[in-house]
């Protein structure tokens, strides 16, 4: 499974050029968990998270990402994957409250445009991916949750480097999946909790999270 998803980054046209950077420099850490829905593994999920936090923190080089992915369930649309990655992360942010708080660097508040999701005071941008996703980029074989350090993200940006390759991933990502994912908004512009699953979400959708 692990081989299969990292021949999904190393398709030619894959968009998203960060993505394929960590991926030739070897790190992206991957853990296979056996169903979405079960609650019984997330302490073996987050145990996977906080020893990929560590490792990511002693790191001096750019593109990290860990991916949690999923045996089953292989048969879903995306509507029921939104709810399983939801509660996947509601759990994992419930038990990682017991010892820690939120990244003081972002903000806790799932409405805040200045949001991340946070793990052991790491904040991350989520990714779902799954095999019903109405975008390509996005149908994996199984359903997997990437968790990418936004930390990385603000030292682009610290470059004047993220623009240049936020536009690179658009451009992709029309010609891989014939359009630009129309929950994509521009840094600040909103809550990046519209990104993380990858489904159309309609004017009134709340995210489930709490700060």
């Amino acid at each position: 499974i692990v081989n299969e998803y990292l021949a999904f980054l190393h398709q030619r046209d894959f968009p998203c050029v960060a993505a394929k950077a960590a991926l030739s420099r070897s790190q992206i850490q991957c853990m296979i968990a056996p169903h979405m829905t079960c609650p019984a593994t997330d302490n073996t999920i987050l145990k996977f998270l906080y020893n990929f936090v560590d490792s990511y923190r002693t790191s001096e080089a750019p593109y990290h990402s860990a991916a949690v992915i999923f045996r089953d369930p292989v048969a879903m649309d995306e509507t029921h994957f939104d709810a399983f990655l939801w509660q996947r992360l509601k759990s994992l942010a419930s038990l990682d409250k017991e010892n820690y708080t939120h990244d003081r660097r972002v903000d806790s508040s799932p409405a805040s445009s200045q949001y991340s999701f946070s793990l052991k005071e790491e904040a991350f941008f989520i990714l779902g991916l799954n095999p019903g996703s109405s975008r390509k980029a996005r149908r994996f074989k199984y359903p997997a949750i990437i968790f990418n350090p936004h930390a990385e993200f603000e030292k682009l940006r610290s470059a004047n480097r993220f623009d240049k390759m936020k536009e690179v991933v658009r451009k992709r990502d029309i010609v891989f999946s014939g359009s630009v994912n129309p929950m994509l908004a521009d840094y600040g512009a909103a809550s990046e909790v519209y990104q993380y699953s990858g489904i159309h979400y309609g004017p009134d959708w709340k995210c489930p999270l709490t700060n």
